[in-house]
Parts: structure tokens; sequence; C-alpha cells
């Protein structure tokens, strides 16, 4: 069998960005996944029944580790002989795209998840921009998740490689029995609200995600307390840490998170499925994505999604079909959308299944596995 490494720069994209992957295309070739240790990476060799492989890389600019991991992961591949390598997050993708082009593997593949540089600035982006283009340079092959992706590889020069996208984009798309509304009674809905203190005759709004600055959060929160004071029994339920160090919202939105009641914040939920299935709407205001795997899940879930004009949100949301578009950041359009699909209350049941049926038809995992599988197929006989 023919021998691919697939790597990321922590064990957790492995983990939940390619779960089940994996162990599909390991009955086709001989997979070994690449990352940082921990458990995460235990858990993927065990459920995957792929090979792990452990180097520690830094998600950070690191000079001197970064070189520690450069030089472990070259004499890694000098040692196995991979066909192909293939990474999924930047880091990993810089650092294993030059050990590889060094250790003479063949096909060596990236897929850019999400850009960083189109949202920095000055030396930052400079820097950012040089080393995305240092990968491309060392890469075989590259593949954007998206066309918003491929557009910003396009407009910053990053590369003159081809750029493919496979499939409809997405690494990995979603699992469709797992992400069912099927799957949940009435009745189990039901005790679900009301341990939320949620009524049966509340409207709801649903977020799923980090509660910081770049995921729309200010302007969802604002948004949601303008359209209360005109709608009762309307709820909004958010799902997801905050991040203080990194990308705190403002102090008003966390006060206001913390003091309404009609605001319930549940914090981090490693299983999401019930709270799609209570909801009416699901929002994402997001400033910047790559290809937000939440979207498919809402879709997957029947639910009727409000998102911003980024790249990712904009390709999965059809306008009138299973959601709308909005401009970024905007808090009266925002606000506005939630206002009317509230009055039109479009979630009945038919409609529930239109909004899956169209993620099942672009997403379905079956289609996306069977796509990069066929890719490598591809490589190898050319």
């Amino acid at each position: 069998m023919k021998k691919i490494f697939r790597i990321s720069t922590v064990p957790i994209s492995l983990n939940v960005l390619l779960k089940g992957q994996l162990r599909y295309l390991n009955q086709y070739f001989d997979i070994t996944s690449i990352s940082g240790n921990g458990p995460d990476l235990d858990e993927v060799r065990e459920r995957e029944g792929v090979k792990t492989y452990a180097v520690e890389m830094q998600r950070q600019i690191s000079p001197v580790k970064d070189l520690f991991s450069l030089v472990k992961l070259y004499f890694y591949f000098r040692r196995e002989k991979p066909d192909i390598i293939h990474s999924i997050t930047p880091k990993a993708g810089l650092l294993s795209m030059v050990a590889g082009k060094l250790a003479g593997v063949p096909i060596r593949i990236h897929t850019f998840t999400g850009l960083v540089f189109p949202y920095k600035t000055g030396m930052m982006q400079k820097i950012l921009v040089a080393m995305d283009r240092l990968l491309c340079y060392c890469a075989t092959d590259i593949y954007p998740e998206g066309n918003g992706v491929k557009n910003d590889l396009l407009k910053f020069k990053i590369t003159d490689k081809p750029l493919k996208i496979i499939a409809n984009g997405n690494v990995n798309g979603v699992d469709l029995e797992y992400f069912d509304p099927a799957l949940f009674s009435e009745s189990e809905k039901q005790m679900f609200k009301k341990n939320l203190g949620i009524k049966d005759d509340d409207y709801v709004f649903l977020f799923v995600g980090r509660l910081v600055r770049d995921k729309g959060i200010n302007e969802l929160i604002d948004a949601f307390t303008k359209l209360e004071s005109q709608f009762q029994n309307t709820k909004l339920l958010l799902v997801g840490p905050f991040e203080e160090d990194l990308d705190p919202i403002l102090p008003e939105s966390k006060n206001n998170i913390e003091n309404n009641p009609n605001i319930i914040s549940v914090g981090f939920q490693k299983d999401v499925r019930l709270f799609f299935s209570i909801a009416d709407c699901f929002v994402f205001p997001s400033y910047r994505e790559g290809f937000p795997n939440v979207l498919l899940q809402a879709g997957a879930m029947g639910l009727f999604s409000i998102v911003t004009d980024i790249s990712g949100s904009n390709e999965i949301v059809k306008e009138g079909r299973n959601g709308t578009i909005i401009n970024v950041k905007n808090k009266a359009e925002l606000c506005n959308a939630m206002k009317k699909i509230r009055l039109q209350d479009l979630n009945v049941n038919s409609s529930k299944m239109v909004y899956r049926t169209l993620i099942e038809q672009n997403y379905g995992q079956g289609y996306i596995w069977e796509s990069i599988k066929n890719e490598y197929y591809y490589l190898l006989d050319k």
C-alpha cells in the first residue's frame, strides 16, 4: 500500500477536523497521522486505527523550536519514505512542506483551510505572506478549502501553481448520520428546553463557536438586545467558550450575556446536537472563516442560517434557500435579518428538510472522502 502522512500542528485538528476520514482512507493507503503529542493524538490512533507519530510544533513563530521540528520531520521523512505528505494547518504546512522537499518526498500536498494574512497589516502581514509563499514553493500540490480562500491566495500572489478545490470544499464534510434531527424525540427536546429555562413557545436563536470579537459576538448581542425589546418569548442561546486572553468581547457585551435572562450561555459543549435540535434559527456573524464546519452542522440539523458575507459562509449559504447573507460588522442588518426570520418563522418541517438536503447533496462525508481518495490515486498515477 502507498504510504501517506497526514499532518497538523496540534493533534486536536486531526482528531476533530478529520474524524472518520483517516479510518476510511486507511482502507486504501497506509496512513500515519503526525502532530504534537497529547490525548487527542492517542484518540486518533485508537479510534481511526492508524499509526501516529509525535512532532511538537509551535503555532506561533518560534525560530529555534521551529528548526528543531523541521529537522525531526526531515529525518523521519528520510527514514520512512512516504509517497504523499498532506498537511492541513499553517505551521505544520510550512515545516512539513520544507522538510518534505529536502527529504525528496515525491508528492507534497497542503490544504489551506483558512488564511490569516488577509486580516493582518504591516510587517506581520509581510512575514505571513512570505511564509505561505515558501510553503507553496515547497509543495507540489495546493488545495484551497473553498473559493474565498482560493481568491485570497490569488489576490496576494501566494503561488502561481494550480489551485484546485476538492469536491465543493471543506476538508471533511459533515456526518449526516450523527447530525440528524430525527435522532431526538419531541419529549427529549422539551425536557432539554425545560432544563435550560426555555419555554415551549420561545423562539430560539442559536450561536455555536468561540465567544470572541472576531466571531461577531458584540454585534450579535447588540442586535439581540434591540430585537428582544420588540418581541416577547425570544431567546439567544450561546454555545462556546470565552477567550479573554486572545480575542475578548466588549465588557458591556459580556455583562449583557451574564445578566440578561433571555441570553443563555452554556460554555463549551462536546456534543452540540441537542442545542441545534431545539433552535429555530442559527446566527453566525463572523468576521472571517476558512470553511466553517458549524454551518454544515446547522444545515444538516435543518436550521436556516443568518451569516456574514465572508469566505466559506457565503459558499455554504444560498441566499433565500437555506439562509440569508448580511454585511460584516453591520448591527442594523443583523437585527433586521433576525427580525425578518422571527416574523416569518420559516422553520417548519418541510423547510428543515430542504436545508438538510442542500448540505447532503454538497457536503456529505461519503462524497468528500471519496473525492480525496480519488485525488490521491490521480496524483500517484500521474
